[in-house]
Formats: C-alpha cells, structure tokens, sequence
C-alpha cells in the first residue's frame, strides 16, 4: 500500500524494515505474534504512516496532549471546544472519590484548572454509556465538589461560595450512544441549566458532548474549515488523505504527528503502549457486552413479569365471569323450579 504520508513525515520507517527489527527480539516477536492478524496489520500501518495515527489510544493522546510540557496544545483544543479563552495554570490529579469502580470504558480522562479557576474534565470513550446523561451529572458534581473543598480549606474562614467557578465536564464520544443518533446533524452538544422563567443565576455545572462518528458523516466530502473541525479530525480520523488536508490547512498540527511518529521508532516502547491499549480495549469491549446483555435479561425479566401480571389479571377476571356465570344458572334454574310448580 502506498505511504502517502513519507513525504511529509521522512522519518517514517519502511514497513519491512520495523517487521526486521521485531522479528531479532524474541521478546517482540512473542508481543506481535499474541495480536489478531488485524492488530498486526493495524499497527504497522500506523508506525509506517500507511495510516494515521490512533490519537484516540489513551497513551498516544496523553503522548502528545500532555499539558504538562505542552500546554498550549490543549488549550488549543479547549478553546475551540469550549468557544471561550483558556489559559491552562494547573494540571489537577483525577482520582478523588469517582463514583464507580471505572474499569470503564473511558480511554482517556483529564482534568485541567484554568486561568479564571475553573475547571475542565477532558474524557474520551470508544463506546458509548447506556447513561450518559445520569454519569455525566455525577462526574460534574464530583468536580465541583473537589473544587469547593480545596477552596475552602484554601481561603478558610475568607471562604465565600462567590469563589468558587464552572466547571466543564466534554465528552468526547468516538462511538456515541443511541440518543445522540436522533441528531444526526449535530456533534456539538452543549448543555448549562437555566430556569424557565428566565432567571439569571450561575449553576456553574456545563456539559459539552461530541460525538466523532456524527462529526465524521458530517464531514464527508466536505473541507476542513474551522478550529474545532481541525481538532475533531485530528482527535478521530485516520485516511492519509484527511491528515494531509488538516496539515495543509493548520500546520501545527504536523507538530504533533511529528512527536507520534517520533515515538514510533522506539518499538518496544509502543508495541506495549498499543499492548496495553488492546488489553484495555478488550477488558471494557467484555464489560460492555456484559452490561447490553443485562440489560437484555432485565428488558426479558421484566416482560416476563408483565404477562404474569397480565395472566393473573385475565384469571381473575375468568373466576369472576365464571362466577357471575355459576349464579346466573343458579337463578335461571330457580326461576325454572318456580315456574314448573
């Protein structure tokens, strides 16, 4: 297959050339020869540019959107995401207390303070949740209440809930849930609470939820023309051709599929980056399947329930009819006793 991408980006290495370096090390050889013949051909592809690179791999977002030493990457993304100016001062731990157990099926998931003290949570996911909307609010009150806890013991008794900023939960769907595909012509959702009444308070919650397969149908056959039209290509599309119009339009993204491909020469290194990305992949594609097949069951359970109700129901009602039944014979073979006499 042809490598479009060798001329924009020379240090991509020849196909037969990586396969040589793999095959001399026992050890990755073992590697490469435990994936599906379509991982192989997957991986290859992306080392050697026959493809675009996976940004959506967890370590090959975080490779290039660190924004510890490469912040105005993100608050690139941020801005064109969120509409508004972003200035990027902390990088905040996101462990706290999450509310579910999260061998989920997120692949990547950031959180950023910004200039103004808001902040921002960064989460990408291959697959849809069959909640979105329920998990969504619960991750944005776990982010306001983490920050109102490290203001207050901040400010002490100077503490006043005016302190306290927005906070941004985006959700970066690459396979969206099935409410999404009732808008099939949007991919930028976003969301704040309001009152029906047009009273004017801050809530501080905000919600942005993007889902790439819209975004990409959205797409075809027509050219990259914004910021966010720049970074969801970037974030979610791998045809050469696609990365060569991007780079045209918005060079700085060659920056950074420079650093991907940078780190692609260190073989070892992203053979076990993409290892880990596949044993994530399939532990959350298992837990998924388990998760659609109880709800599957339940759907069944709960039929099932319903028709023994309704079963009941018509029992009943069979008792009562032969009931009326048994009386209406009784007074008719009365009033035939009556008549006889």
């Amino acid at each position: 297959m042809t490598n479009k991408l060798k001329e924009y980006f020379p240090l991509l290495r020849e196909r037969e050339e990586l396969l040589a370096e793999i095959k001399g090390s026992r050890e990755l050889y073992a590697m490469y020869e435990e994936w599906s013949r379509a991982q192989r051909e997957e991986f290859l592809d992306f080392c050697t540019g026959v493809r675009g690179m996976k940004i959506l791999y967890d370590s090959f977002f975080k490779e290039v959107m660190n924004p510890e030493y490469a912040p105005e990457r993100l608050e690139s993304f941020l801005c064109a995401v969120l509409k508004r100016k972003v200035k990027i001062l902390r990088v905040l731990p996101n462990d706290s207390t999450r509310i579910s157990d999260e061998g989920s099926l997120l692949i990547t998931d950031i959180v950023v303070g910004h200039e103004d003290g808001a902040l921002a949570n960064v989460e990408i996911q291959k697959i849809g949740y069959g909640f979105p909307g329920e998990r969504s609010a619960c991750y944005s009150a776990d982010m306001l209440l983490r920050q109102y806890r490290r203001v207050r013991s901040r400010q002490g008794d100077d503490f006043s809930y005016r302190d306290i900023k927005n906070v941004y939960l985006i959700v970066i769907y690459e396979n969206s849930p099935k409410e999404f595909k009732d808008f099939p012509e949007v991919y930028h959702h976003h969301a704040r609470q309001v009152f029906d009444s047009g009273l004017q308070i801050n809530l501080l919650q905000e919600f942005v939820m993007i889902p790439l397969d819209i975004f990409h149908a959205q797409m075809h056959n027509k050219p990259i023309e914004t910021p966010l039209e720049a970074w969801l290509t970037f974030l979610g599309e791998d045809k050469p051709e696609k990365v060569i119009e991007l780079i045209a339009a918005y060079p700085k993204f060659k920056e950074m599929y420079a650093t991907l491909y940078e780190m692609c020469r260190n073989t070892e290194r992203v053979m076990r980056m993409f290892s880990e990305e596949l044993r994530i992949l399939d532990r959350n594609t298992v837990k998924y399947m388990i998760e659609e097949q109880q709800k599957e069951i339940d759907s069944y359970k709960e039929q099932l329930q319903q028709k023994d109700e309704e079963l009941d129901r018509k029992e009943t009602e069979l008792y009562a009819a032969q009931e009326r039944l048994a009386q209406l014979e009784a007074e008719l073979a009365a009033a035939r006793s009556k008549a006889s006499k």
